[in-house]
């Protein structure tokens, strides 16, 4: 689908820059190649699933979803290594475009954890000893956040479908559970919702297009105004998705 959005003169300064949160299969990385279509001016940073998936040759990532217990703290610690490292990647692109960050580490998928006892409390105490440093001595910039709001029920059915191996074995009420923890951040928390845009992920391949189109406005020519104002966004407490 081609944009109309108008893109401005840049002035130079850090990127703008937004996170792309949403549960397992909401549609993460279809959105991120929607916006492929202003690569000269957005910088594309997807979740480092790649590493994950191969530290020394050891699958991190199939190793916490087969057994949590003893895996994990260690891919938990090296998830925050990873969405470090993107976080403070460097750029001369206005807009920097990340899936997932370290926030949606700490709120989501580490304090589900902590609640469902797969991870003891020692080594959930170490990890947020961890985020706290890091929020203290690291600037992490975040202009704005992309919920991608989707029901349990819509991701489950689309991890069976794509079925990547480590993802066979993710129960309905897993997602349930990171629903609640993305909701509870996203929504509810008054520190976070006011950046927030909330798109209704839902939808299928066929009409998410138009959703997505309507955040090109945020994003884009928001990153080339001169002087940062507030975006322009529909409070996530009052409707789930983006307004005209």
């Amino acid at each position: 689908m081609a944009s109309n959005v108008k893109i401005k003169k840049y002035a130079a300064r850090s990127p703008f820059t937004v996170l792309i949160e949403g549960n397992i299969g909401s549609g993460k990385t279809t959105f991120l190649n929607h916006f492929k279509q202003f690569d000269d001016h957005v910088c594309l940073i997807t979740e480092p699933v790649d590493k994950w998936r191969n530290i020394q040759g050891y699958n991190l990532l199939n190793l916490m979803y087969s057994n949590p217990e003893k895996w994990a703290m260690p891919f938990q610690s090296y998830v925050s290594l990873t969405m470090l490292q993107s976080h403070t990647m460097q750029t001369d692109k206005p807009v920097k475009l990340m899936e997932r960050s370290l926030y949606s580490s700490k709120y989501c998928f580490v304090e589900n954890l902590y609640r469902s006892k797969a991870m003891e409390p020692a080594m959930y105490h170490v990890l947020q000893e961890w985020f706290k440093f890091i929020e203290e001595s690291i600037h992490i910039r975040t202009d704005l956040i992309v919920y991608l709001r989707t029901s349990p029920d819509v991701v489950y059915k689309r991890i069976q479908r794509r079925a990547r191996p480590e993802e066979t074995c993710i129960p309905l009420n897993y997602l349930k559970e990171l629903h609640d923890l993305h909701e509870n951040w996203l929504i509810e928390n008054q520190g976070y919702n006011s950046k927030v845009i909330v798109l209704n992920a839902n939808l299928d391949l066929t009409h998410i297009g138009t959703e997505y189109k309507r955040t090109e406005k945020h994003i884009i020519n928001a990153a080339f105004t001169p002087q940062v104002p507030q975006p322009v966004l529909v409070s996530p407490t009052k409707r789930g998705s983006l307004e005209d």
